[in-house]
């Protein structure tokens, strides 16, 4: 199976900058996509960026602008900036790879934003 580890998280003002990585346990990234998901105390799950094995990126109209998806293949990992955060940007963040019809994932990192 495959491991995912997210780091990066912590507390943060509004307006402020957090940027997230995801460490895998094998070079998956350049053959697989990969995504970002957030779950916020009470709510569902609720996916915020993709990014292809092409480099194509998708991004959720609630972060495009704010957020960006990167990589580093050599590493195997994958990092997501977060700028110009917002109190609504509170929540556990995981990184997310698909494989056939199964779905493999981080333990997740908690990301805060005071307002």
């Amino acid at each position: 199976q495959v491991q995912l580890v997210e780091s990066g998280g912590g507390l943060v003002q509004g307006g402020g900058s957090l940027r997230l990585s995801c460490a895998a346990s094998a070079n998956i990234f350049s053959i697989y996509g990969m995504n970002w998901y957030r779950q916020a105390p009470g709510k569902e799950r609720e996916w915020v960026v993709g990014s292809s094995r092409t480099g194509s990126t998708y991004y959720a109209d609630s972060v495009e602008g704010r957020f960006t998806i990167s990589r580093d293949n050599a590493k195997n990992t994958v990092y997501l900036q977060m700028n110009s955060l917002k109190a609504e940007d509170t929540a556990v963040y995981y990184c997310n790879v698909r494989i056939g019809n199964l779905n493999y994932w981080g333990q997740g990192t908690q990301v805060t934003v005071s307002s």
